[in-house]
């Protein structure tokens, strides 16, 4: 079974250790199992409860950013559902390459 690793008590999100499809182990604070809601590739992030629209994302202990929308245990948490606190075009990158869609390169 694929790992997953919440890092502080106060993270809502873990990072997976290796894709999986099904379910992960939970290490760091609190561990057991956490069932996915779909596919979820290496080094992306997992939520581990129902965050609701608007509420913060949190990793390290420190809020990374808000959900876009609700997001449900077991979803993947990525461009597609959360707002960067850090980069206010956040919601402009492509969510497969992480890729700003408002810059022209021409």
């Amino acid at each position: 079974m694929t790992t997953a690793f919440r890092i502080h008590a106060a993270d809502n999100v873990a990072t997976l250790l290796g894709d999986a499809e099904d379910s992960v182990e939970l290490r760091g604070e609190g561990g057991g199992t956490l069932a996915l809601r779909e596919p979820i590739a290496l080094g992306h992030k997992v939520a581990l409860v129902d965050i609701g629209s608007g509420a913060p994302v949190v990793k390290f202990g420190i809020t990374i950013g808000t959900a876009s929308g609700p997001i449900r245990a077991g979803d993947w948490v990525h461009l597609h559902n959360i707002e960067s606190s850090f980069d206010e075009r956040s919601g402009s990158f492509d969510v497969v390459t992480g890729v700003a869609k408002d810059t022209s390169y021409d």
